[in-house]
């Protein structure tokens, strides 16, 4: 055993914190822990990955013959467990324990050249390493444990569970890392020398601009291992700063030496291409990893979690699933959940599939369009209204799939065609002697987010406040992203008739609630899936108390008031006045607190200067206390835009204020029209950057009608003091989204156009450009 420093030592029991996990030579586990004294401790363990093979006795045998001259198994068994999920019952099935996880793929693609392989099935395959040995030895990242050495063998003592919510943390030691680079070019490359580096951390920092470019290097390398930090975050390391630090060590000829992770591992110099991935009907962007061994590397610019959730979800996320915190900041919500349901499989003896995807049962005309339909929706009825309380299901598709006991094995299974729980309009049958492996994982999830807050709305400290706030938030993310996954089509344990046996129940559910609410005397002005709007005057809290009592009982899920509005706005779509859109309305609760959905002042790719503007004409109809006073309101608002196209006629505000930011859907060049992101994207690719669908462009629009593409945006990183802006087609969206909240009170674009003053075309950048 090393401590941090490699040197020996004589330790056999240590108590800290599991920190960090990565695979090191040939069948060893690398493991990182922060002691209790402080001290940050290396410790190794011997690990081979297992594989499993089922199929029929006769072609295991053959196998067997085959895995006699094969060495990458170091040995093989035969066992007994659940080989087909759908199946309640065990079957016998072979056991390989592979030298080391580097030859897990290697070894299937050999056996799978043999005809006897063909007909086998493989399991457990890629499951990946570091989680595979986390579940063997069940345990889970940043647990506090005793580790015990034996025979280059760790073992744990668990002293705190995966299902604590007041569980202790070492005191992190977190640092940030930027550089600046010396390039007279807007678009920067890794041929440009490096201007200076700047560390900073709790309580001070430093920066290393002076001398040459490999000892600013070097000086860096050395105040990263005084400090010892055990996360470092950066802007953009997986995609830029990482890589271009390596690079740079490299033609300075210490690229040996630049180790920022505690391990004697340096940067790779090599820039590898990130990963395009459609989802939701998006299609995203991930920069290639960039690890750090022995510390956690978090790039701001390519996580989802600690974006949203902070370090405190990070780390619930990651404990809870069972993820290292490495590979948590990056993943998506959908691989950090399977992780849970992939270590419940494995303490069940339910081996997990590999490339396989249980077939949807065949369906008449008929079920067909029965099934499909998805979530249940009420139009919103359009324009203002007074009286209205925003109602809303607490976490109702994973609840219902934990109540339901709705998974993959157990919707339509063979064991209990005459169920009695039934899907509903489908008549389905849910299995009632199996407790299925999604539900089992939803059940903890639900009861660890309710558990967090009831602690937040319990405390008073500000801080823990924000603590339990962040992690049953991150909670929350698992959930949502659980019920999709029943229906993708990579989940191991999806099936999409259990996606559509939820969501029949969850169409029930609403329908359901919308009938006890009209039969309290609600009208219901808007739902859709798990929210309902409803109005009734003057209506008590103690109404609203009893109708979520009744519905908790009926349909089993937690309702509770969101909030009750002064007046809320339902917004008809632009192309067809007299349609309502699902989520498009803002409105003011009876705090004062404005919520907004589906308009300008929320989208990610609406420049700032209109999102400010439409959010100010809001803020000013938010003083209304009723629809009346609102519509008393409308005058002072459209000042408010009045006094947003006078800015842009006078040129009086900042370029990043007008920046559009858009999603390549595709790579710029396989674009059949020139749309001004892949225009902007085509201009960074010329000037030595790279694009790729799922990244994000920014860019600002110079002349939109110019009949050269070229002209008609500037990519933001090629903006200069020359640069105009195109002040008529910003104002045509500033109008817009003036338009969009006042349509339901006539006011048309033409309208609104006639009541703002403006002016001159252009504008010149050069004379409001901040100094940088």
């Amino acid at each position: 055993m090393t401590d941090s420093r490699g040197s020996s030592t004589s330790l056999r029991r240590l108590r800290g914190w599991l920190f960090d996990f990565y695979p090191s030579g040939s069948g060893k586990m690398t493991v990182w822990v922060i002691a209790e004294n402080g001290e940050r401790v290396k410790l190794q363990d011997r690990f081979r990955p297992k594989i499993y093979v089922s199929g029929t006795i006769s072609d295991l045998h053959v196998l067997e013959e085959l895995l006699l001259t094969c060495e990458s198994v170091a040995g093989w068994r035969y066992v007994e467990k659940y080989a087909d999920f759908m199946e309640n019952k065990r079957s016998k099935v072979l056991e390989l324990t592979v030298t080391d996880c580097g030859h897990v793929h290697r070894l299937i693609s050999q056996l799978l050249r043999f005809k006897e392989c063909q007909r086998l099935s493989f399991h457990n395959v890629d499951v990946p390493i570091v989680q595979a040995y986390l579940y063997n030895r069940n345990i889970f990242p940043l647990a506090f444990a005793e580790a015990t050495a034996l025979n280059s063998r760790l073992s744990y003592t668990l002293l705190d569970s995966v299902e604590d919510v007041d569980y202790r943390l070492p005191p992190l030691r977190v640092m940030s890392l930027q550089a600046e680079v010396a390039a007279e070019r807007a678009v920067h490359s890794f041929n440009d020398p490096i201007g200076s580096i700047t560390l900073k951390w709790d309580g001070g920092s430093e920066t290393f601009g002076q001398g040459d470019e490999d000892e600013r290097i070097l000086r860096m390398v050395e105040a990263v291992r005084q400090k010892d930090p055990d996360i470092i975050l950066t802007e953009r390391g997986d995609a830029f700063l990482f890589p271009y630090l390596a690079h740079r060590a490299l033609v300075n000829h210490v690229l040996d030496k630049l180790l920022l992770g505690r391990d004697d591992v340096p940067l790779e110099a090599e820039k590898r291409r990130g990963k395009t991935f459609f989802s939701y009907g998006r299609v995203y962007y991930r920069a290639s990893t960039h690890r750090l061994y022995g510390r956690i590397h978090v790039d701001e610019a390519n996580t989802f979690i600690y974006s949203a959730c902070g370090l405190d979800g990070l780390i619930e996320v990651s404990r809870t699933c069972r993820v290292p915190l490495h590979k948590a900041a990056r993943a998506s919500i959908g691989s950090i959940m399977s992780s849970l349901q992939l270590y419940q499989a494995t303490r069940d003896n339910i081996l997990i599939p590999w490339k396989r995807r249980e077939r949807e049962a065949l369906k008449s005309a008929r079920d067909l369009l029965v099934a499909d339909r998805g979530g249940f929706i009420f139009e919103p009825k359009l324009g203002i209204h007074d009286d209205v309380a925003e109602v809303d299901f607490s976490s109702m598709y994973p609840t219902l799939m934990a109540n339901k006991n709705i998974s993959a094995e157990t919707v339509l299974c063979k064991c209990c065609t005459k169920s009695k729980i039934r899907v509903p309009e489908l008549e389905y049958n849910v299995c009632e002697k199996r407790d299925a492996i999604v539900p089992r994982t939803l059940r903890m999830i639900l009861g660890k987010r309710d558990a967090y807050k009831r602690l937040r709305d319990e405390t008073e400290d500000a801080e823990w406040r924000r603590v339990y706030d962040r992690r049953q938030n991150a909670l929350k993310w698992i959930l949502v992203t659980c019920f999709g996954y029943l229906g993708y089509r990579n989940a191991r344990f999806g099936k999409v008739d259990a996606h559509i046996a939820i969501c029949a129940f969850a169409r029930d559910a609403l329908l359901k609630t919308a009938h006890l609410a009209e039969e309290k005397g609600f009208e219901v002005v808007h739902g859709i899936v798990d929210s309902l709007w409803l109005k009734k005057r003057q209506a008590s809290p103690k109404e609203y108390a009893e109708l979520c009592e009744a519905v908790h009982k009926h349909v089993g899920v937690q309702l509770k008031v969101e909030g009750r509005y002064r007046w809320i706005v339902f917004l008809p779509s632009r192309t067809h006045p007299e349609v309502p859109v699902l989520n498009r309305y803002y409105g003011v609760f009876e705090s004062g607190e404005i919520k907004m959905r589906g308009i300008e002042a929320v989208k990610t790719d609406t420049p700032r200067f209109i999102s400010c503007a439409q959010q100010e004409m809001i803020k000013v109809l938010a003083e209304a206390t009723s629809s009346t006073a609102f519509l008393e309101k409308i005058p002072e608002s459209i000042e408010v835009l009045r006094g947003y196209a006078e800015k842009l006629k006078r040129g009086d505000l900042d370029v990043e204020d007008l920046i559009i930011a858009k999603r390549l859907s595709t790579h710029p060049d396989s674009y059949t029209h020139d749309v001004f992101q892949a225009i902007a994207a085509k201009q960074l690719v010329k000037e030595g950057m790279e694009a790729s669908a799922g990244q994000t462009v920014r860019y600002l629009i110079t002349d939109a009608g110019n009949k050269r593409p070229n002209k008609r945006v500037k990519a933001a990183e090629l903006i200069d003091a020359d640069t105009h802006f195109d002040a008529e087609e910003y104002l045509n969206m500033l109008i817009l989204a003036a338009t969009d909240i006042l349509s339901p009170f006539e006011y048309t674009e033409e309208l609104l156009k006639d009541r703002v003053v403006y002016g001159e075309k252009q504008a010149a950048l050069k004379p409001f450009l901040k100094a940088k």
